[in-house]
């Protein structure tokens, strides 16, 4: 016979943590497998109308016979000491935790739950909320095949999954597709007030700008040709496009190096987090 399968423990359910577990529960994840620890009330009192989902204020309050599969922790990185505390007594060959807290490190884990806990460390992004983010993970040697396979599972259902071979590639990873968004965001804005100062009304501006930006991601999403290509299809030799891209290409004052630069300094910032 079959043992039950190990329920999941998310530490946090704001924001990510929240569209996460959306995300297992749009996919048939059993209601009654997940247990969430949750310290902010109004967050808490959301999830406690949820059938079949178990909420607690905090870790404490568990069941000592509790074992849970994976132990999600999706806190903020300055929350995460006091919640890693109560977290020790699932420390097992049976349990996986698995983090997408910004700028801690596996060591970080292994100091504060044990030197053999098995951790998996991912950096999501914002988009996982509508089901379109990709996260990347690595792993310590304690993470078994199966554990390994089951964090990508559940990370998989709120976007793509990539594995990167070091952990020393999060911080870039980080500063790629962790920041990112917030790039694709300021880049709406910057079209839109480009516009307003074309002599667009502001709101048509915006309008115009954001279902461009959007529409161009889903267009990348969707096709088969690269991106560089997709570009190519929309410049015509002499016209509007090209114009545009002689400023936004100059290999002095263009979008590349000025994205060079920015992905450097949030490298580097991810890199002051991690210590």
């Amino acid at each position: 016979m079959n043992a039950a399968p190990r329920p999941l423990l998310l530490i946090g359910a704001g924001k990510m943590g929240g569209a996460m577990l959306t995300g297992w529960l749009d996919r048939n994840m059993a209601a009654d497998g997940v247990i969430i620890v949750e310290p902010n009330p109004a967050t808490r009192a959301d999830w406690q109308g949820r059938a079949g989902v178990s909420v607690y204020h905090s870790a404490d309050e568990i069941a000592d016979t509790v074992i849970p599969g994976t132990v999600i922790l999706a806190v903020k990185p300055q929350m995460m000491d006091d919640a890693l505390a109560p977290l020790q007594r699932f420390v097992g060959p049976e349990t996986a935790f698995l983090s997408i807290a910004a700028g801690k490190t596996i060591a970080y884990f292994e100091q504060h739950l044990a030197a053999d806990a098995a951790i998996i460390r991912a950096m999501p992004n914002t988009p996982s909320a509508v089901g379109r983010g990709i996260t990347a993970y690595c792993t310590n040697a304690a993470v078994s095949a199966a554990q390994a396979s089951a964090g990508a599972a559940l990370l998989a259902a709120v976007g793509e999954v990539v594995v990167v071979d070091s952990e020393a590639l999060i911080d870039a990873v980080t500063a790629v597709s962790g920041s990112g968004p917030a790039y694709v965001f300021y880049l709406i804005e910057t079209l839109a007030d480009a516009g307003a100062s074309a002599g667009l009304p502001a709101e048509l501006a915006m309008q115009l700008a954001h279902a461009t930006v959007c529409g161009s991601g889903e267009l990348a999403r969707l096709s088969d040709q690269p991106a560089s290509q997709l570009r190519i299809n929309v410049t015509s030799p002499g016209g509007t496009t090209q114009a545009a891209l002689e400023v936004l290409m100059d290999p002095d004052t263009g979008l590349q190096p000025l994205m060079r630069r920015a992905v450097a300094a949030a490298e580097q910032r991810a890199r002051e987090l991690a210590g």
